[in-house]
């Protein structure tokens, strides 16, 4: 049974202590790249963490006081976790005043058959199976709980180990699902603040959970990957320098292309000597 003061008093949170850090952000990344629009059908992605259950929440207040009518639907995926995380999803569903639907797939027993790391293929298949069942439900949209400090540690990855510059879009186009778009609604919410967040209201979320990370008990804890190592970095550069996170982020957001060798646009590359002496 719901306990409403409860989550009155985790609303009241985001809404008071945390407005600045999250609300207002989450309020702004929302309107500067139009993530929704009237008469949007949204699947709210909940993968069992702390950043999908967040998106979940900040989705339903906004719903309350938007003028912009949508509709949500509130998606979570069993992919095969043990009983003990299962349980602690479908809690953390009710502390938070969340109406979950969950669906069932087999994804953590194909994986563990692949060998070497399958978080690559896993994020691939849930994504798809995510897509096609909001897709049954009429939803256009899903929305999946990434945040600023993802979008950062992407680009530093894609940089250091892809020799790429890329980054995590706010919204995408689906390739393989019509008329389906993904958005990413926390896309200018710092971790910092939504681990907070956590903390302030003494709640406990899943981390992956699947066989190769259910080890790891918390969301803090840091692993070994790629990107445990970025965020290390990251965290050590602005010990120095407190613009380093907005400074990787404005590289991508004001790129100059005459200072740039060559770029890929449409599947076509462009060099610099094409129009140099133009």
């Amino acid at each position: 049974m719901r306990d409403f003061s409860v989550i009155e008093q985790i609303e009241r949170s985001i809404n008071k202590k945390f407005k600045s850090g999250i609300w207002s952000k989450f309020i702004k990344g929302v309107k500067r790249y139009k993530l929704i629009n009237s008469g949007d059908k949204i699947a709210v992605c909940i993968s069992g963490g702390k950043d999908s259950f967040l998106t979940a929440k900040l989705l339903q207040m906004l719903q309350r006081h938007s003028d912009v009518p949508f509709e949500l639907e509130f998606l979570s995926m069993n992919p095969g976790y043990n009983e003990y995380n299962y349980k602690k999803i479908l809690h953390n569903a009710e502390v938070l005043g969340i109406p979950i639907k969950v669906f069932k797939t087999d994804i953590f027993d194909v994986v563990a058959d692949m060998g070497g790391s399958p978080c690559y293929m896993c994020a691939r298949m849930r994504r798809g199976h995510l897509y096609a069942n909001a897709k049954d439900l009429g939803c256009n949209k899903i929305a999946l709980g990434h945040h600023f400090s993802d979008c950062i540690e992407t680009i530093l990855m894609g940089l250091l180990y892809g020799g790429q510059v890329q980054t995590m879009m706010p919204k995408l186009h689906s390739t393989n699902f019509e008329g389906m778009e993904l958005i990413r609604p926390m896309y200018l919410v710092h971790e910092d603040d939504i681990l907070a967040w956590v903390k302030y209201n003494n709640l406990e979320f899943i981390r992956c959970a699947c066989r190769f990370t259910e080890m790891c008990s918390s969301e803090e804890e840091s692993g070994d990957g790629k990107r445990a190592m970025v965020k290390r970095l990251i965290k050590e550069l602005m010990a120095d320098n407190k613009h380093v996170e907005q400074n990787i982020f404005k590289s991508v957001e004001k790129v100059n292309l005459e200072t740039i060798i060559g770029y890929k646009i449409g599947g076509k590359v462009t060099d610099f000597l094409d129009n140099y002496d133009a």
